[in-house]
């Protein structure tokens, strides 16, 4: 199984780099993990919520293009209004993904959110909190948190929860 991570926005700074970094060193014997960063819509200096909507769309059709050219890929949305997962229900969702033979698609969409044709398309909506998140920390949340899960699943002692 494969995990892309799909992320509009590019030039983090260099602690988030580095976070993400020691993480997918960690889980790549568990779990190939390829990070794509996707380009951010173009903003105005002060936009309105049409602008808003506008970018939402073109990041989200950008999102799409991305998932569209792998295979068999489950679409798996980091949203705020998205169900929240316990380390144990991600291990499961990504056990049920392995043994379906999908690879998986995560998505952190740009600083207004995504799309609601990126909504309507996702597997699974998922939320790492009812706080709202920078876009750079939820990268490494979201690494820490597959390589945590990943442990989980393959008994490697980095998971102590209980």
């Amino acid at each position: 199984m494969k995990a892309r991570i799909l992320t509009v926005g590019t030039k983090m700074p260099r602690w988030v780099q580095e976070g993400v970094d020691e993480y997918y060193k960690r889980i790549q014997p568990m779990l190939s993990t390829e990070i794509v960063e996707l380009t951010a819509a173009k903003r105005a200096k002060n936009p309105s919520d049409a602008n808003v909507a506008q970018y939402c769309e073109l990041e989200g059709q950008t999102i799409l293009a991305a998932h569209a050219t792998a295979g068999r890929e489950q679409l798996w949305v980091l949203d705020v209004k998205g169900k929240m997962l316990s380390t144990e229900d991600l291990a499961g969702k990504l056990t049920d993904a392995m043994q379906q033979g999908d690879d998986i698609a995560l998505v952190i969409g740009g600083a207004d959110g995504v799309s609601q044709d990126v909504l309507a398309q996702a597997d699974i909506k998922w939320s790492l909190s009812a706080l709202t998140l920078p876009h750079p920390l939820v990268r490494v949340v979201l690494m820490e948190q597959l390589y945590r899960a990943m442990s989980l699943n393959n008994n490697h002692p980095y998971h102590r929860g209980n």
